[in-house]
């Protein structure tokens, strides 16, 4: 039996292949505690890169690394009362230290903004002390009840960004500044396309004055949730006295944000690109761009794949398979892994002074003469990343739809599930009665809107807002 014969196919059972996908690629592994995975070195590569990427345009930002404690005192995080009731559900909380009990429950980080909005309140005395711009690359802890790997797992990893600044137009602007180099990173590096917006008064971030998002499609119709960027105004702030005299000598509050993403960007990518023979990886996060795969293993084979490897590690991440597997077998396993081009070299296509390269997405082969490697690997790579773009791009219009009615939106989830774009008033009660009736929320409040006047899809009153809605992971 080969690898391949394990995946179930996308469109019979889409969460089994999806699984599937994460366990054959060797992406991850069950842990023995529920919800918790292995990352394994594959799945943690391709962190890794993302981390890298978007560490280095942090930093164009000024931006700062830093890293904070893992546990927070119950008595801290409870002072910010809508925070605390956003989490309580998930919260794993230490008690005791061998046989001791502690004086006070500790909290295992959902999140940091206690801890950092505890420290900002020492550090910040005057204007010219801000802004302050942190992040931290942490895992975090949310004790969730239905997991799946990457998506949704009682620990994950993420970079958890948080700043404060001297007024609110700053602090806003940093908000959203952050939002725009997560979307060009998702379309750019993981080549997503997506949604930005701003979430429901019921969907924003519990403490946040404004939350802003950037929106995915799956293959299946299902949201994903990328990126978000909160704008709290001086709402922590309050809450953790952290004051700055202002350059009338006054005391005023500061202005601070929070921003984040996390490895379910990695599960977004497998529902967005990849098929039933495994992971496809956009070729700018991929661990390995490139593999060499030999079809017999003589002196003139192995010196042409170490001198093509050479030539193309200027440019690529390049490997060499040399294991002593079937050449069926190194084939099955590199499409499993997502590798975005293959270069086969066997004695008879020395002959002819040509190699077999062949794309991950289309299945395409060219055979390519030795001298033109180089030029045809470039091209091939920029193809194949606008292709898998392009695919998930249609879908996401293939299964956008526009409706105005409760009925007429039932009627397309059952038809055509995707992102359906309604009139909306807004309010919290209306989106629970949406949920209730048809498991799905808001996903975003587009920037751009039509200034026109319409009628809420589910409880009619009057509003000038279109918000899109979907099932969601």
């Amino acid at each position: 039996m080969t690898q391949l014969d394990k995946i179930t196919p996308r469109d019979v059972d889409f969460s089994k292949w999806y699984t599937d996908i994460v366990l054959n690629a060797k992406l991850a592994s069950y842990a023995p505690v529920k919800g918790t995975i292995i990352f394994r070195p594959y799945g943690y590569a391709i962190w890794e890169l993302i981390q890298k990427q978007l560490d280095l345009e942090f930093k164009k930002i000024n931006v700062e690394n830093v890293y904070f404690p893992l546990l927070i005192p119950e008595s801290l995080f409870n002072k910010e009362k809508e925070h605390i009731d956003g989490f309580s559900p998930e919260i794993a909380t230490v008690t005791r230290v061998g046989d001791n009990q502690l004086p006070e429950p500790l909290f295992i980080r959902p999140t940091s903004e206690v801890l950092m909005a505890d420290f900002f309140k020492t550090e910040v005395k005057s204007y010219r002390d801000l802004p302050l711009l942190f992040n931290q690359w942490a895992n975090v802890m949310r004790w969730e009840k239905t997991t799946r790997p990457f998506l949704r797992t009682s620990e994950f990893l993420w970079q958890e960004g948080h700043t404060v600044h001297d007024s609110k137009v700053q602090a806003h602007d940093f908000t959203l500044k952050i939002l725009n180099i997560y979307e060009t990173f998702v379309r750019e590096f993981l080549l997503l396309p997506v949604i930005m917006g701003q979430k429901t008064q019921k969907e924003k971030f519990a403490g946040a004055h404004s939350t802003y998002t950037i929106e995915s499609l799956m293959y299946d119709g299902q949201a994903l949730q990328c990126g978000t960027s909160h704008y709290f105004e001086d709402n922590f702030s309050k809450v953790y006295d952290i004051k700055f005299q202002n350059k009338e000598g006054k005391l005023e509050y500061g202005y601070s944000t929070s921003w984040g993403v996390s490895t379910r960007l990695i599960g977004a990518i497998i529902m967005s690109h990849s098929d039933d023979n495994g992971l496809v990886l956009p070729s700018k996060i991929s661990p390995i761009q490139v593999r060499i795969i030999q079809i017999k293993d003589t002196d003139e084979v192995i010196k042409i794949s170490e001198s093509i490897k050479n030539m193309l590690s200027n440019k690529y991440r390049v490997d060499i398979d040399k294991t002593d597997k079937s050449f069926g077998f190194k084939i099955s396993e590199a499409e499993i892994k997502g590798i975005p081009l293959r270069i086969e070299i066997g004695p008879r296509d020395l002959e002819k002074k040509v190699v077999v390269i062949s794309r991950r997405d289309t299945k395409e082969k060219m055979e390519v003469n030795i001298n033109d490697v180089e030029k045809i690997v470039d091209s091939m790579i920029k193809a194949y990343d606008e292709n898998i773009f392009n695919l998930a791009l249609e879908n996401r219009k293939k299964r956008t739809t526009s409706v105005n009615s409760i009925q007429e939106y039932k009627d397309v989830l059952n038809s055509n599930q995707g992102f359906i774009l309604v009139p909306f008033c807004g309010e919290v009660s209306c989106e629970e009665d949406v949920k209730q009736q048809t498991s799905t929320n808001s996903r975003c409040i587009p920037f751009e809107q039509e200034n026109k006047n319409m009628k809420c899809f589910n409880c009619n009153k009057d509003t000038k807002m279109q918000v899109y809605f979907a099932r969601a992971y």
